[in-house]
């Protein structure tokens, strides 16, 4: 039944002149012809330079955080389906404070927060006396 199915949608979409999804996708595309959407020329830049209203000590800067991105290092972490249901559990839970202090009982939070934490903090070396 199955392969059946898939026949019949390959034998739509070449009629059609796309990929058709459901039986009304296909009564549609039967009344006006199906156009792939169009792409912008250039990628859309996400430069926001975002300042902090209360900034204090413990602030990191935003040039900062934006290095996250380029960690190697943390990017494996987040591989992990088990951090990324500790983070989803953090990022919905009502009181985020307390959130925050469970999931630091949890080593695989605690590696990817150290793992953070060398990036946006300079090493001891590195500090001015």
């Amino acid at each position: 039944m199955a392969k059946r199915y898939g026949d019949l949608l390959r034998f739509l979409s070449g009629k059609l002149g796309c990929d058709c999804c459901s039986v009304t996708c296909c009564k549609e595309h039967k009344n006006q012809t199906c156009e792939p959407p169009k792409l912008p020329e250039e990628p859309i830049k996400h430069e926001s330079i975002r300042e902090y209203k209360f900034p204090t000590e413990d602030t990191v800067l935003v040039e900062k955080l934006q290095q996250l991105q380029y960690s190697k290092e943390l990017k494996e972490c987040l591989k992990r389906p088990d951090l990324r249901d500790i983070m989803k559990a953090v990022l919905n839970n009502p009181n985020p404070t307390e959130a925050i202090a469970s999931a630091m009982r949890m080593p695989l939070f605690v590696e990817m927060a150290d793992v953070c934490l060398k990036i946006v903090e300079p090493s001891d070396a590195a500090k001015p006396c």
